[in-house]
């Protein structure tokens, strides 16, 4: 087995390791996950994260270029995810989840991500190295993506229970009728179904697979090593779930950080379209503007608050209950 092979299984089990680790040891029982919790986990992802990279730069495996790629496409991955945050934390709220319950869910709809994520990392990379019109193409989708974020209004998204994944689940699977706690599937009138919170699960997926569509073309734009492009994916979707606690208290404060994930991703975008025209904006530099757009719109909405204060899905208490029939319970 050569380093390369050894390195991306190594990878690979450490995660799951970790995984399993955390699932079965630190989150063993139930609970809802408290800012402070979260804050300290997702110091400790980014420190490992941060660690790998060094690992492999410091054994000279990496160029200062390939660290720089890694690091930058970790930021972006990172920043991109609080919008992916802020649709999971609607989406808990709609579908009422329990606070203790979000941790699990989180928890498995990052070990769907993996699997996603590489199949669209690997073909992807090994598209743009065969057909490399695709990066001018994926620059492109960008560039369109920033332009509708910048014009988008707040609250346009359509309401999780009338998404094509909840409808289509209804039609072809068995849904219990009555919430079972955390698990997705249950025994009800001796046939086995899956629980509401199971569809749940299944919006949380859809949702980092669209979301995947803009990110990976993002970080392919800065790096088409799939090594670089899976492991700071990867990286950053592992303090996602920590992360989600951090933001669902902090999202009404940075409220201008959406302004500048469109900016990032235009930035992106018209960088891979330059190279058309051999322009090469330096990796150094592309990290420096990504940090600094994303420092500019933390301190913008600390200086500049919201004027009126809105109240986001799942952040305050929920709405009374209502029934199959609509009436409040």
């Amino acid at each position: 087995m050569n380093t390369h092979v050894a390195l991306w299984v190594g990878f690979n089990l450490f995660v799951l390791a970790m995984l399993a680790m955390d699932l079965g040891l630190f989150h063993r029982k139930e609970h809802a996950v408290t800012p402070r919790e979260a804050a300290t986990w997702t110091g400790v992802w980014i420190s490992i994260s941060l660690l790998f990279c060094g690992a492999l730069r410091y054994t000279g495996y990496w160029t200062q270029e390939q660290s720089l790629q890694w690091v930058t496409a970790y930021v972006v991955e990172y920043a991109l995810s609080v919008d992916n945050l802020f649709v999971f934390l609607m989406v808990f709220g709609f579908f009422r989840v329990p606070a203790e319950v979000q941790h699990r869910v989180l928890f498995w709809g990052i070990l769907g991500a993996f699997v996603m994520r590489a199949a669209l990392i690997v073909t992807g990379a090994a598209l743009v190295s065969r057909f490399h019109w695709l990066i001018y193409l994926f620059g492109a989708f960008l560039v369109f993506t920033a332009v509708k974020m910048a014009f988008a209004k707040d609250g346009e998204e359509a309401e999780p229970e009338q998404s094509v994944v909840v409808k289509v689940a209804r039609r072809l699977l068995p849904v219990a009728r009555q919430d079972e706690g955390s698990r997705f599937f249950v025994l009800e009138d001796g046939q086995r179904k899956v629980t509401p919170l199971f569809l749940v699960l299944l919006v949380v997926e859809a949702t980092d697979l669209l979301f995947a569509l803009d990110s990976i073309p993002a970080v392919l734009g800065i790096s088409q090593d799939p090594f670089i492009v899976y492991t700071s994916n990867v990286c950053a979707i592992l303090g996602l779930r920590s992360l989600f606690f951090v933001v669902a208290s902090l999202m009404e404060k940075f409220h201008l950080l959406k302004v500048g994930l469109g900016i990032i991703l235009g930035f992106v975008g018209l960088k891979m379209l330059i190279t058309f025209f051999d322009i090469h904006i330096p990796i150094g530099l592309s990290l420096g503007i990504i940090g600094g757009v994303l420092v500019a719109c933390i301190l913008a909405s600390l200086i500049w608050p919201k004027l009126a204060e809105e109240t986001l899905p799942g952040a305050a208490e929920a709405p009374p209950k209502q029934d199959r029939e609509g009436t409040p319970s």
